[in-house]
This record gives C-alpha cells, structure tokens and sequence, in this order.
C-alpha cells in the first residue's frame, strides 16, 4: 500500500517512513510541494500525508490541486498550524483528516487505518445513488455540483460531504457524534464547535436564500435535514 509523506523536515518525515514501514506501508518521500505533484499523476497512492509549510506552494492549495485530480485520494494534513481557523481550512481544501505536532504516533496509525477502511467500505458500495433529489434541492455525486430551484450553490469539498449525510438521512434526526464519526471519522473531536460551524456554512449557501428551510436544529439532540418543521 503505497503513501506518499510531502515533508520538507527530514527528520520528521524520516522518523514517519520509519514508523510506517514498520506498519507495513510502502513509503514515498517529497520535500516541496511542486514535486510531490509530479509524483501523484506517476504513481497510484493510497493515502497522502502532507505538511502545510512547504517549499513553493503550501499544503493547502497542494491539497486543493491534488483532490481536483484525484477526489477519492485521502490526504492527512500534519501541521503546527493548530487553530480553529487553521482546521477548517484545511478541511476545506480538501483534507479528510488533520493533526497538530507535536502528535502520538499511535494515534497517527488509528486515524490512517480508519481513514484506508472507510475509503475501502465507499468503493465498494453503491451508496445510494448518483444523484440524490429532496424538493428542489439536487445533488450530483458524479460532479459534486449543487442545485437549489435550478440555481447552483458552490460548497467546498467537506460541506459537499456533510450535505450528500445529511440528505442521504432526510427526516432522521442526526447526532453530533454520528455526524462526526460519518463525515469526519471516529476520531473527530466533538468536544469543539466544528460541526456547528459547517452547519452553519451549509444554512448560509443551502437555506438563506430560500423561504423553505431543510436544515434544522434539534437543541440538545442534534440536527434534522427535512421539510417538515
């Protein structure tokens, strides 16, 4: 299983390659970001690890560059950028998971293992199917495009995500933790605000414009996507 480590601290992405050899991983190393971009469309990896200060262009928009060309390809971000803010836009590149340094190892293992498992349950289901349709609310899985009465709403890759969970579930009351552990993965800390915050950037480009509202809060439960409040 092939994962390409884009750091440009030696020691840190030797003691990574260490570690995750010993796992069994096939590992490949990049030290900027310019060639870690030559190397995804030669060779097929699995999982890609990257930091977010890089030589030459910055782990977010190597994320962003990296998910246009291949969407299903899950990036780990590693980073000392440790900020609410820092996160969501990571997550907003692209990035399925992310860990501030100083990180336990271990924990690293849990998150790729989960990560490699959920990515190898997606493909091998049907989920559903390509396009789902709730009022006039229409979703593409095919192209991740978003229509609303016909007019398209740009959403970033992880509020695509939570909105195709949310509509896959209509009329089902949803809890946090089960938000977390279906778009976030089991890890994800719902200890913080993050998935108040996407909500919110969902209501904003789903709901705002619309007399109709789909997204509702459940206090002290959780979340509904439906029609019927």
């Amino acid at each position: 299983m092939k994962v390409l480590i884009i750091e440009d601290n030696a020691r840190v992405s030797a003691l990574l390659k260490r570690g995750l050899e010993s796992q069994g991983y096939q590992i490949y190393i990049s030290e900027d970001a310019e060639d870690a971009l030559v190397m995804v469309d030669k060779i097929v990896f699995e999982l890609v690890i990257t930091d977010i200060m890089l030589p030459k262009m910055n782990g977010i928009e190597l994320s962003r560059l990296i998910k246009k060309k291949n969407p299903e390809l899950p990036i780990i971000m590693l980073t000392a950028l440790g900020t609410i803010d820092e996160k969501i836009e990571g997550f907003d590149a692209g990035a399925d998971d992310y860990m501030v340094k100083p990180f336990e190892i271990r924990e690293l293992y849990a998150r790729i293992k989960a990560i490699l498992l959920r990515k190898s349950t997606s493909s091998q289901k049907n989920e559903l199917s390509d396009h789902i349709e709730y009022k006039d609310l229409k979703v593409d899985k095919n192209t991740n495009r978003v229509f609303r009465n016909e007019k398209e709403i740009n959403l970033t890759p992880k509020e695509f995500k939570l909105l195709v969970f949310l509509m896959s579930n209509a009329d089902r009351i949803l809890a946090r933790d089960e938000i977390a552990e279906n778009v976030w993965g089991n890890h994800f800390d719902t200890g913080t605000n993050y998935i108040d915050v996407y909500i919110a950037y969902l209501r904003k480009k789903i709901d705002k414009d619309f007399d109709e509202k789909l997204i509702h809060t459940k206090p002290g439960v959780g979340f509904i996507f439906t029609d019927q409040l």
